[in-house]
């Protein structure tokens, strides 16, 4: 999976908003006004991810040197995936489990989030990552 790949993944995903708040050196993805990826244009091998801080551990001791503590995050909550390392799956799994955090935890208030959690359970996305991993 290369950048322009990923890229169209995350937009595909319902109410994703692209924007560059920080300048023109990042990327950053929202839902609900909330951000869930983040890439930097001159590192574009690897996107910061949000993740519950328990999976984030796991998935690290995984897959070591490939999903790392992000750079410039919150190193308990958010994640460096070198999605061109890992496969494809894993990746969308990984990025969907992020946006269904944020949507879950942070989106408020409550009446945007239960809107947006009905919109995406009536597209279908759901999170995989709730089975072990």
């Amino acid at each position: 999976m290369d950048i322009l790949d990923l890229r169209d993944y995350i937009v595909s995903l319902p109410l994703v908003e692209e924007c560059q708040p920080f300048g023109d050196d990042a990327v950053v993805y929202k839902v609900g006004g909330r951000m869930f990826a983040c890439y930097i244009l001159q590192h574009t091998e690897r996107i910061a991810v949000k993740c519950n801080p328990e999976r984030a551990v796991v998935l690290r001791d995984r897959y070591i040197d490939i999903i790392t503590p992000a750079y410039h995050f919150n190193k308990r909550h958010w994640n460096d995936i070198y999605f061109e390392s890992l496969p494809r799956e894993v990746v969308e799994e990984e990025v969907r489990h992020s946006y269904l955090t944020v949507v879950r935890e942070n989106v408020t208030p409550k009446a945007l989030r239960n809107e947006i959690l009905e919109v995406i359970e009536a597209s279908g996305v759901v999170d995989t990552t709730e089975r072990e991993i």
